[in-house]
């Protein structure tokens, strides 16, 4: 796998543009933090990008799958580029509009951009290099999130908010860059086969493939569950950074969460031969609303560090090991549909989950929301847990 040239394209390409990402994020927040002060308005804000995502999902997902993947990476990379660009007029106009504009040109790429990648990698290293390329890939975006974060706050102290975004625009024409080198054989590189599929293929015929494979399709629900924790992300550390009164804990809980993600995604590695997959799914999950209780306690440092390293352990296992059970399990043909359809799931449940996030930290708090999403987790899980078991007892007698 190392000695693959895509491979290595991949993960620097990840890095450039993770690096771009996270200084647009703490840019982001920064901005917000001085323009919006209400959570829940902020949080509408967010959401209205994550619904223009959702809307060219179905699309996206065609495109992936009847043209070039590379094309498509390319063309979704380069309308990343210029939203960057609507980011810089809000910064000096003052505009939150113009930020809107940003939040939807981005996720719009996002959108395209995603499900490519993901149907890219089973087709540039083998099966069994799957989970190791998905730990891999994971561990590297994590690290650009840690250098990113840091960074980012380094860079609002010392310069002006444009100069994050000026950075931003820097990787992600890097990563258009280096997008352009990849070379790999495509599954409808044949003219008659792209012909095929480019008659025959819809979005909703991607339903009765996942309907029809059980582990894929608990998989997927069972991917929704983290997102209570995930979905209000930067609306938690805003936060905790305000009831703490320090603007520090917010690289020491983006480092915390960063630094165990890495190391759920190397010891998975070492497991995955031990454990079933489902065992894996299942016990992070539970690890992700722990985690989530102990933010009752998030006005103490140290508790809320501890509770950042067990997330960030937890979903370090836990996607890693659902990435590669999508890749391995669904058929290669309906590898853009179905990740455009992830994709578009993900979103669904970031909005909710965002919109809820900022509702509940306006009228209950920090500390009690973070206790009913904990307990929330917890009892989805079992109730999955059990519906597990009762597909598997239904297949044996069957």
């Amino acid at each position: 796998m190392w000695k693959n040239r895509n491979v290595w394209i991949i993960l620097t390409g990840e890095f450039i543009a993770g690096l771009g990402l996270w200084l647009g994020i703490i840019g982001n927040l920064e901005f917000m933090q001085e323009k919006i002060p209400s959570d829940f308005l902020k949080s509408l804000l967010m959401a209205a990008g994550l619904v223009a995502g959702i809307a060219v999902g179905p699309y996206a997902g065609r495109i992936t799958d009847q043209a070039s993947k590379k094309t498509v990476m390319l063309w979704s990379g380069l309308l990343r580029t210029i939203s960057v660009i609507f980011m810089l007029i809000a910064i000096a106009t003052g505009s939150v509009w113009w930020m809107l504009v940003f939040f939807v040109s981005i996720q719009i790429s996002a959108a395209f951009y995603f499900p490519a990648l993901q149907a890219t990698i089973p087709l540039i290293v083998k099966d069994r290099d799957l989970l190791q390329m998905n730990g891999v890939h994971m561990n590297v975006s994590t690290l650009s999130r840690i250098i990113g974060t840091a960074l980012g706050g380094i860079l609002l102290v010392l310069l002006p908010l444009s100069i994050l975004y000026i950075g931003s625009l820097a990787a992600y024409l890097g990563l258009l860059i280096l997008t352009w080198f990849l070379n790999f054989e495509e599954n409808n590189s044949d003219a008659s086969v792209a012909k095929v599929t480019k008659e025959k293929t819809s979005f909703k015929d991607v339903l009765p493939v996942i309907k029809g494979l059980p582990i894929v399709f608990m998989t997927l629900l069972m991917t929704l569950v983290p997102l209570l924790f995930l979905g209000g992300f930067n609306l938690l550390v805003i936060n905790i950074s305000e009831l703490q009164d320090s603007s520090a804990i917010k690289g020491w809980i983006y480092a915390a969460e960063g630094v165990s993600f890495m190391a759920g995604a190397l010891f998975i590695k070492r497991i995955s031969n031990k454990l079933t997959s489902y065992t894996i799914l299942f016990s992070s999950s539970i690890l992700v609303g722990l985690s989530q209780l102990l933010l009752f306690f998030a006005d103490v440092t140290v508790i809320t560090i501890a509770a950042f390293l067990v997330f960030g352990f937890s979903v370090g296992c836990f996607y890693p090991t659902a990435a590669t059970i999508f890749q391995t399990k669904v058929p290669k043909d309906f590898h853009g549909r179905f990740f455009s359809f992830r994709n578009m799931l993900d979103r669904i449940g970031f909005q909710i989950v965002l919109l809820l996030t900022g509702f509940f930290l306006d009228f209950i708090g920090l500390q009690l929301m973070c206790v009913l999403y904990g307990g929330l987790t917890i009892l989805i899980t079992i109730l999955f847990y059990f519906k597990n078991k009762q597909l598997h007892t239904v297949q044996q007698e069957n």
